[in-house]
């Protein structure tokens, strides 16, 4: 199983850095990425989780956004644990910058140290968001990988998979006999969050996501 994840991680690593495209003609349609307001996002992002009012997200508030803390360290610029929201403006205004408008993402579920089959992983787009960015959803294989891709419905191309740019809430399942077989806080109550951005896609664009039992 390490020599395949390792090949695909070396496939996903080229194809992750470029841009998609579409189209059959000569010069193909690139994707454009989706209409963001930075200002209007971060207000609403700090606005939103900030319980004490003081205008910051800290530690603790932070635990209610589990994309913001995935992100963090591209967020927190001046690295002092709290998320502002000119910081939240400056990241997203950082994606339109990049001109990414999807990209492949591919996920791996692990529990207790074995790869999960059949889990459907969602990436949720933040509230936030004002509802720009669209979910994406895949279905793992026996090696506990699934790659990602927004509905077509939401795309100017059908044929284009992968997942946009957006702090995106992870949700994991899997049902087995109309029940639930992962724990609820990687999915009705996740815990779990990511980011999709051009400088994000580490590891070759390959997301893990290692569950616990307990």
């Amino acid at each position: 199983m390490s020599c395949e994840l390792t090949c695909r991680g070396s496939l996903l690593m080229a194809s992750t850095m470029l841009l998609a495209f579409s189209g059959c003609g000569r010069k193909p349609a690139r994707i454009d990425p989706p209409v963001l307001e930075p200002a209007a996002i971060g207000g609403v992002a700090v606005m939103e989780y900030d319980a004490n009012g003081d205008t910051v997200l800290d530690a603790e508030e932070l635990t209610a956004v589990p994309s913001l803390v995935a992100a963090q360290e591209r967020i927190d610029r001046d690295g002092d644990g709290f998320i502002t929201k000119e910081e939240v403006v400056d990241r997203v205004q950082a994606w339109l910058d990049s001109k990414l408008g999807i990209t492949t993402v591919v996920c791996q579920v692990i529990q207790s140290g074995k790869p999960v089959a059949g889990a459907t992983v969602t990436f949720e787009p933040e509230s936030f968001l004002g509802g720009h960015v669209k979910p994406a959803s895949g279905v793992t294989d026996e090696t506990g990988i699934a790659s990602l891709s927004v509905a077509a419905e939401h795309l100017q191309d059908p044929k284009v998979t992968g997942a946009q740019v957006g702090f995106y809430r992870v949700v994991i399942s899997k049902q087995q006999d109309g029940q639930e077989t992962i724990a609820a806080r990687y999915n009705a109550a996740s815990t779990l969050g990511a980011e999709v951005a051009l400088d994000a896609l580490s590891d070759g664009g390959l997301y893990k996501f290692e569950l616990t039992n307990d």
